[in-house]
Parts: structure tokens; C-alpha cells; sequence
């Protein structure tokens, strides 16, 4: 569906609606096609922090003297 920007204005619940079903919305100035309304996708927070998941061996690793003295020596230079 293509609404012009004035009737886009005064409907925009209905359209929002209308692209969250899976219809084509584009909002039109002139007729000229100016935007598509599209449903953002939604990402769920446990499929976010399941990708911070480490094995406790990395975790070591991470906090081992050598890695330690490895950002010591970057920050206050080498001894």
C-alpha cells in the first residue's frame, strides 16, 4: 500500500498496524515513494547473553600474570 505523507500523518496507528502484519507500507510525497515502514525485529535478551558465555579456563587465561604484566607494560611501559 502507498499513502501519501498528509494521509500518513492522520493514519499512522493504522499503518504502523498494518506493516507489523506483513503488508508493504510506503509513505509517498508527490507520489514520489519517500519510505518504507518496516517491523523492527525484536531480539530476545537471553539470546544476547547466552553469547557472553566463557569457559572457566578462559576466564583463567584472561587473569593470568603474564596477561597481567602484558597491560602493565602497556600502560606504564616496559621494564
Amino acid at each position: 500500500m502507498q499513502v501519501n505523507m498528509l494521509d500518513a500523518k492522520n493514519q499512522l496507528s493504522k499503518l504502523v498496524k498494518a506493516a507489523m502484519d506483513g503488508e508493504n507500507v510506503v509513505i509517498a510525497s508527490n507520489g514520489k515513494p519517500m519510505v518504507k515502514l518496516v517491523p523492527v525485529k525484536s531480539q530476545r535478551m537471553g539470546t544476547v547473553l547466552g553469547k557472553l558465555k566463557i569457559k572457566q579456563s578462559q576466564l583463567d587465561d584472561a587473569f593470568s600474570p603474564e596477561t597481567e604484566k602484558m597491560i602493565a607494560d602497556m600502560f606504564y611501559g616496559k621494564e
